[in-house]
């Protein structure tokens, strides 16, 4: 059984010497691979568990490359993209790079320098996986939070004194107090500087709660 953390390299070339080419390579570099020759049947594939990256031809029939990078862009889909082409250009790279593209190489290419635009692309999707998932884990925490908890973690982080808070909620300081110990330790957080920084991932500065 594959563990849920082993990285995954999703081909998308029309050209199927290309593809047998790369899933070699992959092979050999001891990475998991899965190849389309289209992006209509990559997008019919389950989406990978663990990091992944996706080396995508410019050129390919029905949905091209930069469209699909778009489309993938809109539906919240941020899987790192490697770019390969037969015929790119200037101005077809730096679309491709300013819409996040981790590398824009052209054939024939070397063989390492695509093993290394992999290994940047994977490593990218590990790191945004992590901050994903240490948000949603803060997300849990706050939700755990009753609704006067989370009235007062956002006065706590906003900078304001308890009797400040308690005048604001029309209620004792000493119960201020024993809110904000629930808010520290529900939400884990070991100094107001934690809580503060917590908060500014939750976005709860811009009202979002």
């Amino acid at each position: 059984m594959t563990p849920p953390d082993t990285p995954t390299v999703f081909v998308i070339d029309d050209d199927v010497g290309v593809r047998v080419s790369i899933q070699g390579l992959l092979k050999s570099a001891r990475l998991r691979c899965a190849s389309f020759g289209t992006a209509e049947e990559f997008l019919r594939n389950k989406p990978a568990d663990g990091p992944s990256c996706l080396v995508l031809d410019v050129s390919l029939p029905g949905v091209n490359g930069l469209d699909l990078q778009r489309n993938l862009a809109d539906a919240g889909v941020r899987i790192p993209i490697v770019f390969i082409t037969g015929h790119g250009d200037i101005p077809m790279s730096v679309k491709a790079m300013k819409s996040g593209a981790v590398e824009f190489l052209t054939k024939p290419f070397q063989d390492q320098d695509l093993l290394d635009a992999i290994h940047q692309a994977l490593e990218r999707d590990r790191v945004t996986r992590q901050q994903q998932s240490k948000l949603a884990e803060v997300r849990k925490r706050y939700e755990a939070l009753t609704a006067r908890e989370r009235e007062v973690m956002g006065l706590v982080v906003s900078g304001k004194l308890n009797k400040q808070i308690a005048s604001d909620l029309g209620t004792s300081e000493i119960t201020v107090k024993i809110h904000r110990g629930h808010v520290m330790r529900k939400m884990q957080a070991d100094s107001l500087a934690d809580l503060v920084r917590m908060a500014a991932k939750l976005e709860l500065s811009s009202g979002k709660k």
